[in-house]
């Protein structure tokens, strides 16, 4: 009878090389499962003929005394859930043992967003860095890479792993599109504007070919120090860098400019269909999170600027919201749209 370990190696080369999962997904089950064989090491049922739903439940319930949340709970009980299905599939077991278990409620936490001249400042500043930074006497190739990255992902709303993966050969300055291969190998041809294919234009033509290694050419289009493929840990810094030098604001991963693009899209009046074909959300309730986002902006504005939205009998030009006394517009207050501490770590692993 098979090993759960040894069951595992070959479930997580499926999903990876078979299945076409996202390196983030597979990274986050590779980990919950691991942590699920120390357990079973610890009750002496390591065998697959062991595995069953109370087993389970001992684990997560051990995970939650641990101070797991409600959705990292969550995102266990799928990785058991997806795990026991192929051993299922694989007649490994005569049923999925993880089918029962029920996952927690989560409450909706709506995503952080910066307001419009919050992202403005963020690129102006990284576009200021690329044109007077010097190497050499020549242009600083990693900072114009840094300021184009930022840019597209602001123009694209791609994914962290979708920039740094991106192949050159995918950019199509003429028609000022890309096209990105998404979650589970699924293709999508996004659209930018003048900003992103100038930025993309130098970034090509001056900054790529001094980062190339011509002993290893790499055929993405953002390249690491070195000329081999660039971290997502240096895009995640970059990302967290520049949020976090907005005035009172905390630092947050490139999720924050994703869900940021998707919010001003719609403020903006694009249909939410529209959205979501841009985002690449599989289902429409992904990227219906973002009207709560729209409303919520659209009500603070009505109270601070509405005449008629004050209390009965108050006087408009006296009476005075908590934003107004302090001088602080809400949709543009980075105080307002920073990460609470320990919410930093939903979003750098992120892949909705």
């Amino acid at each position: 009878m098979l090993q759960t370990s040894e069951a595992v190696v070959k479930y997580l080369r499926t999903i990876e090389f078979e299945y076409g999962y996202s390196p983030e997904t597979v990274r986050a089950y590779r980990s919950d499962l691991y942590l699920f064989l120390d357990f079973l090491l610890t009750t002496k049922q390591v065998m697959i003929r062991d595995l069953n739903a109370d087993i389970m439940r001992g684990w997560l319930w051990q995970q939650q005394e641990e101070g797991n949340s409600s959705t990292t709970i969550a995102r266990k009980i799928a990785t058991l859930k997806s795990f026991g299905s192929w051993l299922e599939a694989q007649d490994l077991l005569p049923f999925n043992p993880a089918e029962t278990l029920q996952t927690p409620k989560r409450t909706q936490k709506l995503p952080r967003v910066l307001a419009v001249e919050q992202v403005r400042h963020i690129l102006n500043t990284a576009k200021q860095r690329a044109e007077t930074a010097r190497v050499n006497g020549g242009p600083d190739a990693r900072a114009i890479r840094d300021w184009v990255m930022l840019e597209l992902i602001y123009a694209t709303g791609i994914r962290l792993s979708e920039t740094t993966l991106l192949p050159l050969s995918h950019v199509n300055l003429r028609e000022r599109t890309i096209r990105v291969i998404g979650k589970g190998n699924k293709e999508r041809v996004i659209p930018f504007g003048k900003p992103a294919a100038e930025a993309l234009d130098k970034y090509i033509r001056v900054a790529r070919p001094l980062l190339t290694n011509p002993e290893k050419p790499h055929s993405e289009l953002f390249l690491g120090n070195r000329g081999g493929k660039l971290p997502n840990s240096h895009l995640y810094r970059l990302v967290t860098k520049y949020i976090g030098d907005l005035l009172g604001a905390e630092p947050a991963g490139p999720h924050t400019l994703r869900h940021s693009v998707a919010t001003h899209m719609l403020d903006y009046g694009a249909e939410l269909r529209v959205v979501q074909e841009f985002l690449g959300h599989d289902s429409i309730a992904s990227t219906q999170v973002y009207t709560h986002i729209s409303k919520q902006r659209l009500a603070q504005g009505y109270l601070l600027a509405h005449p008629r939205a004050k209390k009965p009998g108050s006087d408009p030009a006296t009476t005075r919201t908590k934003e107004q006394a302090g001088a602080v517009d809400p949709t543009s207050d980075p105080v307002r749209f920073k990460p609470k501490p320990g919410e930093l770590k939903k979003y750098k692993d992120a892949d909705e």
